[in-house]
């Protein structure tokens, strides 16, 4: 039962001119709890009604009545509904305890597919930290997506063609041992990289060798596909250990090399549509009505762009999937790219061009300046995890020693601890990556919400009863157990509005109000030590919290402790 419309109907039947999708737009959730659940501002209603909105408030209060409201008042201009706590808890913990960890989820996107393009790690460089934003932010997407009832496909769209591999293509040949790569290849990849990169800073001959490396691969010449292969296999193997530690998977690992393919098929259709033009020897598209700079889709030499193999992914992808959505979680940086991207695809005919959306990302910085790989300063996100889990694994020895699987519970809290604190921020802010605040324990972070999980789990444990609804929800009435219960009954809504905006930082936040009020409600109710239907009820709440906070966690790809 969606509370916000129900409202809104009442509303609406009182014939104050508004829709029920007006008022559900106007409705507002007040500043604190002792002005109720929902307000409803009055002042767009004193020009049709000629009334003052207090006046019209006052009325409108008057003539309500309904079985979930408590009461209704009216403030000055807003009419304020408090929700009747009894209904509200019977409501929420009989749906929780119905639903368990599918609570919150739907059908709303039976039937629709959506893409969602993300990590596009680069083959033969290094995963590093910067990568942890697409990563991070594209699976909770995904995990969002499949909750509501989308079929959603995660696409890892490999960085595994263009001038850089013409780059790595002649440095390997200059300098390479195959040996020496295979014993740490993405560190050794890297090191050719960034030596053959100072000496084309120093001689841009270099660069045109690296050019004509490229060359050989776009022609598939053998031994330019045979390195090039090998360079994919073992950079795969790589990152693969660090998908694993993330717990993270891909629906398709095809990238730019595949579609490469499919250039023709976009160059024939904008010669068609008389889109392209030539400008100093390469071939364009103007968009100059949009403000934005020419597309380049043909350089000079007659390669493909970036621009160029994303347009052939986009009709691949529709071809493949017919998708609803096709998002990419790309930096901030990349913004003009896709705003390019959907205006050509326009011109061409393609009246799909509008479900292209950018998930546009803030970039990570470290605490003495940006990552380049071209220079070498990265950080490897391996390394970050491992960090992230042995400091926590220090923890535990230091808190609770004698803890069953410390290692398993540290690689849970570690990694968790990583993931947490970059989908609690929006995700359109900078940061500054820094070990301090990345394992930093105490406050809104992930061990405190993985906490609180196993905190709830310990309660169940102690309990030792079956736990079902069949309760008296009237015990649950002091004001810890109300915040909670409107916490709980609001995870639904969250869910849904997380994946409108494309925000997982939303879900984020929620879980760590949910854990803020169980342990409000923790520390000062006697839940086990109260009589046989107080714990009944309590403990109910309990489990209704434990499940709510293991789901929103698994939407953000989190595991949920059950000791700690």
């Amino acid at each position: 039962m969606d509370l916000r419309l129900e409202i809104a109907k009442i509303l609406e039947s009182k014939e104050i001119g508004m829709s029920v999708d007006e008022i559900l737009l106007s409705l507002e959730t007040p500043p604190n709890k002792d002005m109720g659940d929902f307000a409803f501002p009055c002042f767009r209603l004193a020009k049709t009604m000629r009334k003052a909105p207090n006046m019209i408030a006052e009325d409108l209060v008057s003539s309500i009545d309904a079985e979930f409201i408590k009461e209704v008042k009216n403030v000055g201009p807003y009419v304020n509904f408090y929700i009747d706590n009894e209904f509200l808890a019977k409501l929420t913990i009989e749906e929780i305890l119905s639903k368990k960890e599918r609570y919150g989820s739907s059908e709303m996107g039976k039937g629709k597919s959506v893409v969602i393009d993300y990590s596009s790690t680069n083959i033969a460089k290094p995963f590093h930290i910067g990568h942890i934003r697409s990563t991070v932010q594209g699976d909770a997407l995904k995990r969002i997506f499949r909750f509501l009832g989308y079929d959603t496909y995660g696409i890892n769209y490999l960085g595994d063609y263009g001038t850089q591999f013409g780059i790595l293509l002649a440095a390997y040949e200059k300098w390479g041992d195959k040996d020496t790569i295979n014993q740490d290849p993405i560190k050794e990849l890297l090191k050719l990289y960034v030596a053959y990169n100072e000496l084309a800073e120093e001689d841009e001959s270099y660069m045109d060798v690296a050019r004509a490396w490229f060359r050989k691969l776009e022609a598939e010449d053998e031994k330019a596909l045979e390195i090039w292969n090998w360079f994919k296999e073992i950079s795969l193997k790589e990152f693969d250990r660090v998908y694993k530690m993330l717990d993270i998977e891909f629906d398709s690992y095809d990238g730019e090399y595949y579609h490469s393919k499919f250039v023709p098929e976009v160059v024939e259709i904008l010669e068609k549509e008389n889109l392209l033009e030539l400008s100093e020897d390469a071939q364009i598209v103007r968009l100059d009505e949009f403000d934005m700079p020419p597309a380049i889709i043909l350089k000079r030499d007659g390669s493909s762009t970036y621009i160029t193999r994303d347009i052939a992914t986009a009709m691949k992808r529709m071809e493949n999937y017919n998708f609803y959505k096709n998002i990419y979680v790309v930096a901030t940086q990349q913004s003009l790219h896709f705003k390019q991207l959907k205006k050509v695809v326009d011109k061409m005919g393609f009246d799909w061009a509008n479900k292209i959306e950018h998930v546009a990302f803030g970039m990570v910085s470290l605490t003495d300046g940006t990552l380049s790989t071209r220079h070498g300063r990265v950080v490897f996100l391996e390394d970050v995890l491992n960090k992230s889990i042995e400091q926590t694994l220090d923890i535990i020895e230091k808190r609770n020693p004698n803890l069953e699987n410390k290692e398993q519970v540290a690689k849970q809290v570690g990694i968790g601890a990583i993931k947490f604190q970059e989908l609690f921020n929006n995700r359109i802010k900078d940061y500054v990556f820094s070990w301090d605040e990345v394992l930093n324990f105490d406050g809104e972070t992930g061990p405190y919400v993985q906490y609180s999980h196993a905190r709830a789990n310990s309660l169940v444990n102690r309990y030792g009863e079956d736990i079902d609804a069949n309760i008296d929800y009237s015990i649950l009435s002091t004001p810890e157990e109300n915040e909670l219960i409107m916490n709980l009954y609001k995870t639904p809504d969250v869910i849904r509005v997380a994946m409108e905006k494309l925000e997982p930082s939303m879900i984020t936040r929620a879980v760590v109000e949910v854990s803020k009020s169980f342990n409000k409600f923790y520390n000062t109710v006697n839940i086990l030590n109260s009589s046989k239907e107080e714990q009944k009820a309590r403990m109910a709440l309990v489990e209704s919290t434990r499940i709510t906070i293991k789901l929103l966690l698994n939407l953000l790809g989190i595991q949920a402790p059950e000791k700690m």
